[in-house]
C-alpha cells in the first residue's frame, strides 16, 4: 500500500529529512486559511503517478488563483482517481534535482540503494543512469557515501546527500518498508537540500508492528476508496442504497469509516438499507454548505425513509466538534418532534465529547464512543416494533 505524498513527508519530517512547510487543503475554501507565503504550489494527493503531466500540480501567485486552481484539481480525475485532499507548499527554486530510493533486492533479499543525478520528471526515461549499491552487510555510512560517489557527486554534496541516504535507510528499516523514494531531492545554488516529493510503499504484513503506519494506511485507503467516485456518482452522492430489505440507515463521514460500519453491522446480524457519506457530500455535492448543514440535511433524508427503523450516526474526528454535532441533532429533533421518525443511535468521537453528552442527556439521548456498543444497540432496536411517533423524551434516541 502506498502512502500519499503528505503522509510520506510526515515520515520524512520525523526522521529529519528536509521538507518544505506545507498545509493540507480539504476543500477550495480552505485556501483562504493558508499560512505559507505566495507563490504556492498545489498538488493533487492521489495514489497514481503523472500528476504534473496532466495539471495535477499547479502554481498559484495569489489567493484568487489558488482557489481557482484548487477547484480545478479537486475536479480533475487522474487515472480514474479524484483527490480527497491537496497539499500546498511554497514555490522552491532548484539548481539540481536528484533521484534517491531504497528497495528490497528481489535476488538477494537485501536492501538496495538507488541514486541518480537525473531526478524529477527526467528520472523515469533515464533509468540507465541510476546507480545501485546493495547493503550486503550491516549498514554503515560507507554504503551511503559509496552511492553518492557512484552518482558522480563532488565536494560538499557527497557529505550532505550521504546524510540524507543514511536517514532514508533508518526510516526504511525502522518502518519495515518495501520502497522508499525521494524524487526529486532538490539542490539549490547555495547547496541546500530539499525533498520535494516522495513515495513510501508499506509492507502490509508489518502493519501489526507499526501502529502509526497502520493509522496512515487506514486514512490512505479511505481516500483511495473515495477517489474512485465518478462524476455521475458525485452528483447523487448524498444518499446511497445498500440493501432493499435493510432497515438501518447510516450517517458517517468517509468511505473507510462507512465500510467499517457496514462490515461490523453485517457481522452483528444487522441489515443496512442506505447510507449518507457526509465527507463526500461536504466536499463534492454542495461544498458551499457547512458540515453542520450537510448533517442536518442528512438527518432529514433519513427521517423521510419510511423503511428505516434505526439510523446509526457514526462520526469520528469530523470537521466540527461533537458538541456542534449534538447541537445540530438536538435542533433537528425539536423542529420535527411531531413527525414520525426512525430511532437514532449516536456514536461520536472527537473534541467536546463530554459536552455533547451533557447537552443531549436531558432529552433522553446518550452518546458513546464505542462503535461495537452502538452497532449492538442498532441491531437490537431493529428487532423491536418501530415507534412512529417521535417524542424527544422517549427511548427512541439511543447510543
Amino acid at each position: 500500500m502506498d502512502l500519499l505524498e503528505y503522509q510520506t513527508k510526515e515520515l520524512f519530517r520525523q526522521m529529519g529529512i528536509p521538507v518544505l512547510p506545507s498545509q493540507r487543503i480539504a476543500r477550495p475554501a480552505d485556501v483562504k486559511e493558508l499560512k505559507i507565503p505566495y507563490p504556492v504550489v498545489l498538488k493533487s494527493q492521489i495514489h497514481k503517478a503523472g500528476r504534473s503531466r496532466i495539471s495535477g500540480i499547479r502554481l498559484a501567485e495569489n489567493t484568487i488563483d489558488a482557489i481557482a486552481s484548487a477547484q480545478a484539481i479537486f475536479h480533475l480525475p487522474i487515472m480514474g482517481q479524484y483527490p480527497e485532499v491537496l497539499l500546498a507548499e511554497p514555490k522552491y527554486e532548484t539548481d539540481l534535482e536528484f533521484y534517491l530510493a531504497i528497495v528490497l533486492d528481489s535476488a538477494t533479499r537485501r536492501p538496495l540503494l538507488l541514486g541518480s543525478q537525473h531526478g524529477g520528471l527526467d528520472a523515469e526515461p533515464k533509468l540507465e543512469h541510476i546507480q545501485r549499491v546493495i547493503v550486503d552487510q550491516e549498514f554503515s555510512s560507507f554504503y551511503a557515501r559509496r552511492l553518492a560517489l557512484k552518482m558522480g557527486l563532488k565536494g560538499a554534496l557527497i557529505q550532505s546527500v550521504s546524510a540524507v541516504i543514511e536517514k532514508m535507510y533508518q526510516l526504511f528499516v525502522r518502518q519495515d518498508l518495501d520502497l522508499l523514494e525521494i524524487n526529486p531531492l532538490a539542490v539549490t545554488a547555495e547547496g541546500e537540500l530539499m525533498a520535494l516529493d516522495g513515495r513510501v510503499t508499506i509492507n502490509d504484513a508489518a502493519l501489526g508492528r507499526q501502529d502509526d503506519l497502520a493509522s496512515m494506511v487506514a486514512n490512505s485507503r479511505d481516500q483511495a476508496y473515495q477517489a474512485q467516485a465518478s462524476v455521475s456518482s458525485r452528483l447523487t452522492c448524498r444518499f446511497k442504497q445498500v440493501e432493499s430489505n435493510g432497515s438501518i440507515g447510516i450517517i458517517s463521514a468517509g468511505a473507510g469509516l462507512i465500510m467499517t460500519t457496514l462490515d461490523l453491522l453485517k457481522q452483528a446480524g444487522g441489515k443496512a438499507a442506505s447510507f449518507v457519506d457526509l465527507g463526500e457530500a461536504y466536499r463534492y455535492c454542495l461544498p458551499q454548505l457547512s458540515f453542520a448543514e450537510h448533517f442536518e440535511q442528512s438527518l432529514s433524508l433519513m427521517a423521510q425513509d419510511k423503511s428505516l427503523k434505526v439510523v446509526l450516526i457514526n462520526l469520528v474526528g469530523s470537521s466540527i466538534s461533537c458538541l456542534q454535532i449534538a447541537e445540530t441533532f438536538a435542533n433537528h429533533i425539536r423542529r420535527y418532534s411531531s413527525q414520525p421518525s426512525p430511532v437514532f443511535v449516536l456514536r461520536l468521537v472527537g473534541a467536546q465529547f463530554y459536552q455533547a453528552q451533557e447537552l443531549l442527556m436531558p432529552m433522553g439521548i446518550s452518546v458513546v464512543e464505542r462503535l461495537d456498543g452502538a452497532i449492538d444497540q442498532a441491531v437490537a432496536l431493529t428487532k423491536a416494533q418501530p415507534i412512529r411517533e417521535l417524542n424527544p423524551s422517549s427511548s427512541r434516541f439511543r447510543a
